[in-house]
């Protein structure tokens, strides 16, 4: 078997269009590596389980005997103290946890002061 003679010219080409198909692929064409793209789970592992506590979080506040007093006191605190007001409350705190996720007590406390108006 005969070596070309230009090998060079075509090594050289195959590695320009490596490096240039990995530049197209990760630009423009969603390659993601491997650590970014455990990152991306865990935060929509993570806004999966906020989004699924939240409404058990706001039904536990609910259900308390004065929860109306609660939940105008609630609307009156900024925005970014609902949070802790809930989280504080305890209704925030799952079972089997320690601590209230500071997330769902965040997401909890806009659902309760910022109820979502009914259709027509």
């Amino acid at each position: 078997m005969e070596m070309p003679k230009n090998i060079s010219t075509i090594l050289w080409s195959a590695a320009g269009g490596a490096a240039l198909a990995m530049v197209v692929g990760f630009s423009w064409g969603g390659w993601v590596t491997g650590g970014s793209a455990r990152t991306a789970q865990t935060s929509a592992s993570h806004d999966a389980v906020v989004v699924a506590l939240a409404p058990i979080c706001a039904e536990r506040f609910r259900a308390q005997s004065d929860s109306a007093t609660k939940i105008a006191e609630l609307a009156k605190s900024s925005s970014w103290d609902r949070g802790n007001v809930v989280a504080k409350s305890g209704y925030a705190t799952m079972p089997g946890s320690k601590d209230a996720d500071s997330d769902v007590a965040r997401a909890c406390g806009e659902m309760l002061a910022n109820p979502p108006t009914p259709k027509t």
